[in-house]
This record gives structure tokens, sequence and C-alpha cells, in this order.
């Protein structure tokens, strides 16, 4: 197999494989040995890609130069437009500056032809429900999920009650009309999803739990699919 092609397949690999993904299968999919994935995985990173992990625990692929936009079909141009639509309707004050500017981004980036569909793409999306949380809070929240640092909670039940806690956030869900951290409680010592606008308090812990943030969501997500049961 020629060189320009097994790091194609590697690529592939690393953009539809969940991370990490240990070398041992990503020589699987690229049909080679661990060894070589060593060195094509040094490779791609001199060549700008951001791939993040190490031999022994896996690799993640997070910023990937091989896909420009131009490569986009008109479909694939509507439904980055409309995600992002969703992201400026549904998403808080950053986020929905951010997908602007992505927008702004990948329309620049586009042919002239991709450009007008982009412009003007055939589907369109409202959201008129607005979320109550401090954006202070939702940004502290947000980069303590990927810094994988613990958040001392202050937070207030349905009754009004309070109670203090240490947790462990993993992710921000957005909810139609509320935004939901889930997160490991340290006081109830399980999973929970606690209401941004009921919480009376954030503060950053010097506690890291990196890199557990990733294995526990999955496990999280695993649970309430075994809970739901097969599709009938």
């Amino acid at each position: 197999m020629a060189r320009s092609d097994r790091l194609f397949r590697l690529l592939d690999a690393l953009r539809r494989l969940p991370p990490p993904v240990t070398a041992e299968r990503l020589a699987t999919e690229a049909e080679v040995s661990v060894r070589t994935i060593y060195r094509d995985i040094e490779t791609l990173r001199a060549a700008g890609a951001r791939i993040e992990g190490a031999a022994g625990w896996g690799y993640g692929l997070t910023e990937d130069p091989a896909l420009p936009p131009q490569q986009f079909t008109r479909l694939e141009v509507e439904a980055v437009a409309m995600g992002l639509m969703e992201v400026r309707q549904s998403g808080d004050a950053t986020l929905a500056a951010a997908a602007e500017t992505a927008m702004a981004r990948i329309t620049a980036a586009l042919p002239e032809r991709r450009q007008r569909e982009a412009l003007h793409a055939a589907v369109h999306l409202h959201r008129a429900a607005a979320r109550e949380a401090p954006q202070a809070t939702i940004d502290m929240l947000r980069e303590a999920c990927w810094d994988e640092i613990a958040v001392d909670l202050v937070y207030r039940d349905a009754d009004g009650e309070e109670t203090r806690r240490r947790v462990l956030p993993l992710c921000l869900v957005y909810l139609d009309r509320v935004l939901i951290l889930l997160a490991w409680c340290g006081l109830r010592e399980d999973y929970r999803q606690f209401r941004l606008d009921r919480i009376a308090g954030a503060t950053p812990a010097a506690e890291s739990f990196r890199p557990r943030r990733v294995p526990l969501l999955r496990a999280y997500i695993a649970g309430m699919e075994e809970r739901a049961g097969p599709e009938r």
C-alpha cells in the first residue's frame, strides 16, 4: 500500500472511531503494524493534524487539516448551515457567537457556487424558547468539562433547599427550555443532572479528574441505553 493511501486510511479511521482509539485498533483498520501506526501518527502530527493521546492509552483526532470545506457537497453544506443555525438559536451566547464566526469562515472558504448555497440555504430553523442561566456559569462549567477539573456547587432543589457538593462535570445538555449539567456527584456517589438555573454558586476546585471524563460519560450513556432496552 502506498504511504499516502495508508495515511489517508489512518485519518479516516481517526475520524470515524470514537476516541480514544488504541494503536492496535488503528493497526487493524489500516492493515499495518502497531509500530507503523506510531510512526504514521507522528507524520500526521508533523503535517498539522492535531492528534491527542499516547501509546498505551489511545488517540483522538481533534483538528484535521486534510478535509478542507471545498470538498463539501451541497447537502453537506446544507447540513452544516442548519446545524450552526441550531447552535445560534439554541446555544448560549458564547456558542452562538462561535457558530456565527464558524459559518463565516466556512462560507469564505467555499467555491462561489457553494457560497451561494450556504448563504441561501433551502432549510431554516427557529427556536423561540430561551434558557435562563448566567453566561459566566455556562462558560466556567464548559471549561471545567474540557479541563477535567472538579467543581464545587451550591445547588437548590425544586423546593429551594440548598446543598453543597463537589462534582466532576461531564457535559452540558441543551434541552428545550433548560440547560443541564451532567456530572458525577461526590455527595451522592452517583451520576446526577443539575439544572443550571438552580445552581446558586459554582467554583472550580483544585482537583483534576483527568483522564476520567470520557470513560465516565461513556459509562453513563451505556447505562441509559441498557435501561432503555432494545428497540421493538
